[in-house]
């Protein structure tokens, strides 16, 4: 049997821990040593592990990458990297480059309502019991995963927002997450969001390349939503074809508490989603969708697990994927009805469009029911487009690529409409229909690379966490 090479990184661990642990706390250290150790008994995930059978990373971590844990000595601009084309949208918007939050004044600070947006690794320096109270408390129950610990022992940075009690951020958050120029890099975001009791937050989370560099990024965001709080979340995912995303998010929903999810999943050569959103309180509401479009060697895998723990919640999950060429994706859904969840409403739902015979798709909806009134369904389809509907609209004088448009465009609406921002949506929309025209690249129009006069500034390397 043919031996499985050893990533290169491995060797390199320890190293890496040593240097970015000099910015943190000796408990937090104590915390990423710990972490380190965890995942050097487990190893990376591999495809006999049976969340993992359809995701093979042997090749994405046979690459040499780097921790950028030093300082960067290449004069960059920030107008070359961080460019939003999401015209007039009000959003805050901060920066991620390479796993470092990029900052122009300070690197967290204080709204006059009492919120704070920021650097997580500033957030543990300055607000530690705050912080403590939340950081690595919602993962799954009884469930280790390598690629959590990965991110606990090595990451340098990412996203802090705390939203006060009853105080609601009337601009949507935007957060940038770049990666690329020179060396591969492997990157390590944390990310923390707190909103107390009836707290209202918008954020949305672009990733994004900027160059065909190669890079890993392995995210790790904790989403804390107190009772009768909302937090409306979109991820945009468009990276060059040699950039891998391993992205968890961690949704904790108290009482009343509403969350909806929305992920655009454009470009990337391998993109996981990992969802896990547990309703810890009765009346919870949560909506998670997903779009995915995919064409060439691409892959996009999506899991998620939804634990409704209380009675009256409402869950509803859409996943819509147009999959071309020899690209394959995957969708894994999974919710579990506790005993005390009565009267829970749960809806699941994955549908595909499948254009190539080379084109591969494994899709596993699951439910879980321990209560017995409840409300539950789940479904998968899979299949070409429509050969009736391609007619009919032929017979309007349509040619037949413009008719295979409209029917893509059509199936993948019904998530896109979902989003609440209008000038992300029409922004969205535009970018949807250049990519199944196969128009998009991200070097043309990505949601970031473009020109937007009124926000640059150049990077000040001591600025850097």
């Amino acid at each position: 049997m043919r031996q499985q090479k050893k990533p290169v990184i491995l060797d390199k661990l320890d190293t890496w821990l040593a240097e970015a642990n000099q910015t943190f706390s000796p408990e937090m250290q104590k915390v990423r040593q710990e972490a380190l150790e965890s995942f050097k008994e487990i190893g990376f995930p591999h495809h006999k592990m049976e969340k993992w059978r359809d995701t093979n990373l042997t090749e994405a971590l046979s690459f040499d990458y780097a921790l950028w844990t030093k300082e960067f000595n290449t004069s960059i601009k920030e107008e070359e990297i961080f460019k939003c084309d999401v015209h007039e949208l009000d959003a805050f918007t901060v920066n991620l480059y390479r796993g470092r939050y990029v900052y122009k004044d300070e690197p967290i600070f204080e709204m006059s309502n009492g919120a704070i947006v920021g650097s997580i690794a500033a957030a543990f320096e300055k607000y530690p019991e705050l912080v403590a109270k939340h950081f690595g408390k919602y993962h799954k129950e009884g469930e280790v995963k390598a690629f959590d610990l990965l991110n606990t022992a090595l990451f340098l940075d990412g996203l802090f927002v705390y939203v006060p009690k009853n105080v609601k951020i009337e601009q949507a958050i935007q957060l940038i997450n770049a990666v690329g120029r020179e060396e591969n890099a492997f990157v390590q975001n944390r990310n923390l969001i707190i909103l107390e009791d009836g707290a209202e937050l918008t954020l949305i989370h672009c990733d994004d390349s900027y160059d065909y560099k190669r890079s890993f990024t392995n995210t790790v965001s904790e989403y804390y939503v107190g009772e009768n709080a909302r937090l409306d979340h979109y991820k945009i995912q468009n990276l060059n074809d040699n950039s891998y995303i391993v992205n968890s998010d961690y949704f904790h929903q108290e009482r009343y508490a509403f969350v909806s999810t929305n992920k655009m999943m454009l470009n990337g050569g391998i993109i996981r989603n990992e969802v896990y959103n547990k309703l810890n309180g009765e009346g919870c509401e949560s909506n998670i969708l997903g779009l995915y479009l995919s064409d060439k060697s691409q892959h996009v895998d999506n899991q998620v697990f939804v634990d409704h723990a209380f009675p009256n919640c409402v869950s509803t999950e859409l996943f819509k994927g147009i999959v071309d060429d020899y690209a394959h994706a995957v969708f894994n859904g999974h919710i579990l009805v506790r005993p005390d969840a009565q009267q829970t409403n749960a809806y699941q739902n994955n549908n595909n469009i499948i254009l190539s015979d080379k084109a591969k798709i494994n899709s596993k909806p699951f439910l879980e029911i321990y209560a017995d009134d409840v409300k539950c369904s789940h479904g998968s389809t899979m299949g070409q487009l429509d050969e009736t509907s391609l007619f009919y609209i032929r017979q309007r004088g349509i040619g037949i690529d413009n008719a295979r448009l409209l029917l893509m465009y059509a199936f993948a609406a019904e998530v896109i409409n979902a989003i609440k921002i209008e000038t992300l949506l029409n922004r969205i929309d535009d970018m949807v229909k250049k990519r199944l025209r196969g128009e998009l690249s991200i070097c043309d129009q990505c949601v970031l690379q473009c020109s937007s006069p009124e926000y640059s500034f150049e990077i000040d390397l001591d600025k850097i966490n």
